[in-house]
């Protein structure tokens, strides 16, 4: 026969109102004894709920989705092992889809999230779809954008300090001697992580007594072998950066890439700095030198913030702004590993 909450709650020896409210992640109301013995016993006796059932009682399906603009890049892995984590701890459930920066596909992604009957989205939003984004927010469905703002709607927000992760950049390559450094950033098009690490980038060089000079930002098409073109350019002309400062991870491989291709050495000829930490990052020859990002705790917020908004927890929509670091390493010169605080 069939499993009930009944016979959880009997076999637990606690109300069914206990057993369901431990099933939905609310471990509050009971003590941490009680809560593992109504695990046990549900593990004990196999018992799995009808989600169908109860999605149509409370009206939630425990659902959650996130929209992300490029799942190509590697920070988006850690950022979704934070989301799933206190997606699971929470009794939620999470859908993931990819945009890859096109906004009818996004647009397809969100609609099929509504008819899905999610309880909420997070969103690393295209910031092409305006009308949707206000429409979601006018009929209170719980929404929290990541890593980009949505400037002018009020909405949840989770994200980087861009500003003072392109400055600690800046100031490290200053710090070793370096005085023409180069930029290469993706278009900005109101995405805002990257219009601030050029807003840091500059306050780095003024704050430091050095001329911004117009020709060291290279805003480069997202398209493969582009960054190397931009590189090529940048060291084969007579004004050359002595260091370049790379605004993303996928990004940096290709400054490598041209780097090498003009049979240039780094940190020899030139220094490289990256943004984003990755699991490659410490075995390039040089080891890189990289802004790193908290990312796993921006999906930790994220998805803690959209289920207080499902759960109707919270008042004022607020910006969480997480703040970077340096990892020091080879590629700039410094020597031996280590991480600024």
């Amino acid at each position: 026969m069939k499993v009930t909450i009944a016979d959880v709650a009997k076999k637990a020896g606690v109300s069914k109102s206990t057993v369901s409210r431990i099933l939905n992640g609310n471990y509050e109301q009971n003590t941490v004894d009680t809560v593992n013995k109504v695990l046990n016993v549900i593990k004990e006796l196999d018992y799995r709920p009808n989600a169908l059932a109860k999605s149509l009682k409370s009206m939630k399906t425990n659902v959650i989705g996130i929209v992300l603009s490029n799942l190509k890049n590697p920070f988006w892995v850690n950022v979704l092992e934070g989301v799933e984590d206190t997606c699971r701890k929470h009794g939620f459930n999470l859908m993931i889809c990819n945009s890859n920066e096109e906004a009818e596909l996004e647009e397809e992604h969100i609609r099929s999230f509504q008819m899905k009957q999610v309880d909420g989205m997070i969103i690393n939003p295209t910031l092409k779809n305006l009308t949707i984004y206000q429409k979601l927010i006018k009929n209170e469905f719980p929404l929290v954008s990541i890593n980009r703002k949505l400037s002018g709607l009020n909405i949840d927000t989770v994200t980087m300090n861009n500003i003072e992760g392109a400055k600690l950049a800046v100031e490290h390559l200053i710090g070793l001697g370096n005085r023409k450094i180069a930029i290469i950033v993706y278009p900005p098009d109101d995405i805002s992580p990257r219009i601030e690490r050029i807003e840091g980038y500059k306050k780095g060089l003024q704050e430091n007594g050095i001329d911004f000079d117009p020709s060291m930002i290279r805003i480069v098409e997202e398209r493969k072998g582009e960054v190397k073109k931009q590189v090529r350019d940048l060291l084969s002309g007579h004004d050359k950066p002595d260091a370049i400062f790379s605004t993303n991870n996928i990004m940096t491989l290709e400054v490598l890439e041209g780097i090498k291709d003009l049979q240039l050495n780094v940190p020899e000829d030139l220094s490289v700095i990256g943004y984003d930490e990755t699991v490659w990052s410490k075995h390039l020859k040089p080891a890189l030198t990289t802004v790193y990002q908290p990312a796993y705790d921006m999906g930790e917020l994220a998805a803690k913030k959209l289920i207080q908004r499902i759960n109707k927890k919270g008042s004022e929509m607020e910006t969480l702004t997480l703040e970077p670091r340096l990892i020091v390493r080879d590629s700039c010169g410094a020597g031996k590993e280590r991480i600024s605080t």
